[in-house]
């Protein structure tokens, strides 16, 4: 059924961003209410874009984009988008991002979660065919499975279990990308899809489950700091506004193919929870626990298309943005960003 929207109304608009020109388009942003989707409306708004912001509220929150109150430039749709979407008028532009991404969260309801990435891409691509629209979709490293070699460069197709507790989001995310091919081959639709890594930043849920959230609001709890597995898994930890970048710079380009959008720099979960540990300055201990099943052992992109075809490439450090970050989930929770007094342990339970 199509979904209730909403208009803020009139008032300041967000200054010009003179990078990518997309004054007086309509772009529609699923998932516009989450983490990554609202930086990527705020700058949208700021370039000038007509946005709408689809999203349930499932996942996303309305206090990410509340900021957009009185910009007439900025409607929010409150619709699931498993339901087909109908929109007057025109749309120039999709990018779909509409799905739970931290396992914590997608494997509450997988089967749910497999519908989402896949009746979702149908859906915007069945939008974005009929309004002649140029569609983005937000698909992920996790298509990469647990990768056999290092680091990943999108022609590697991967190592993915099918019939485990990730596949609903891991296989839907590979069947998602199926169907932009198949509507760009056989229907002529202008698709562009990014295969994001770790993405973190102001705006994460402090529980979404995701190691950066994890770590940083375990330590300005003072709570033990959880480890899965001995530590040594890698991860790549890109800052949010690289990666909005780089979903602007993709967009505007003529690249129809999959690009890896990520930082290469490569951490261990033993290095990032030292990191959060001396920047918080908390007492917090180190504390392990089962790796869980088909966890990724390594994960770093290789971003040489990105760079090449897009000019692109992350700025910012992670000690920099995890700065940025620390003192966002202390302002959410009430502490300071840097503990100069000893925490007290998480009582038990």
């Amino acid at each position: 059924m199509p979904g209730d929207f909403m208009n803020f109304g009139s008032g300041p608009h967000f200054a010009a961003d003179n990078t990518i020109k997309l004054m007086g388009k309509s772009v529609l942003v699923t998932g516009g209410a989450g983490f990554v989707g609202s930086h990527l409306i705020e700058r949208l708004l700021g370039q000038g874009a007509q946005v709408i912001c689809l999203d349930n509220l499932s996942t996303g929150r309305l206090s990410n984009i509340s900021r957009h109150a009185g910009n007439d430039r900025f409607t929010l749709m409150r619709q699931d988008v498993c339901d087909p979407i109908l929109i007057a008028g025109a749309v120039d532009e999709i990018f779909n991002l509409a799905c739970p991404a931290s396992p914590p969260k997608y494997q509450i309801d997988p089967v749910r979660t497999f519908k989402t990435s896949v009746f979702g891409a149908m859906n915007v691509l069945e939008l974005a065919r009929r309004k002649g629209a140029r569609v983005f979709q937000a698909s992920t490293s996790e298509v990469y499975g647990d990768p056999e070699i290092s680091p990943q460069h999108e022609a590697y197709r991967g190592a993915v279990n099918t019939f485990g507790p990730r596949a609903c989001y891991d296989e839907g995310k590979r069947a998602a990308e199926t169907l932009f091919h198949d509507f760009h081959h056989q229907y002529g639709v202008d698709i562009r899809i990014a295969r994001i890594f770790n993405t973190y930043g102001p705006r994460m849920c402090k529980d979404d489950g995701r190691v950066v959230s994890n770590f940083v609001t375990q330590a300005l709890m003072g709570r033990d700091i959880t480890l899965y597995g001995d530590g040594s898994q890698t991860r790549s930890f890109c800052y949010v506004d690289d990666l909005v970048e780089g979903f602007l710079r993709l967009m505007a380009s003529d690249v129809a193919v999959p690009v890896n959008l990520g930082n290469p720099g490569e951490f261990t979960m033993v290095e990032l929870a030292q990191m959060v540990l001396d920047k918080t300055g908390s007492s917090s201990r180190l504390v392990r626990r089962p790796l869980p099943k088909d966890d990724p052992r390594q994960r770093r992109p290789d971003i040489t298309q990105a760079t090449k075809k897009l000019g692109w490439a992350p700025t910012v450090a992670l000690s920099d943005g995890l700065d940025r970050t620390i003192a966002h989930f202390a302002a959410e929770l009430g502490r300071p960003s840097c503990q100069t007094a000893t925490l007290m342990p998480e009582a038990a339970e």
